[in-house]
């Protein structure tokens, strides 16, 4: 384990950051609809080229 101050600083952000995507994962899942798929959009259609 490091036990300089960028080590311990390294670990706890890292621990922060893995912690606030969950938490960020987990609210965003918990009002989800799972009765109706997810909305996916097709790319709109080319336009016809001009002569």
């Amino acid at each position: 384990m490091m036990k300089t101050p960028v080590g311990l600083v390294t670990v706890t952000l890292s621990a922060a950051i893995l912690l606030a995507a969950s938490l960020l994962i987990v609210t965003g899942t918990q009002g989800e609809d799972h009765a109706h798929p997810a909305h996916v959009t097709t790319p709109a259609a080319k336009p016809a080229p001009h002569r």
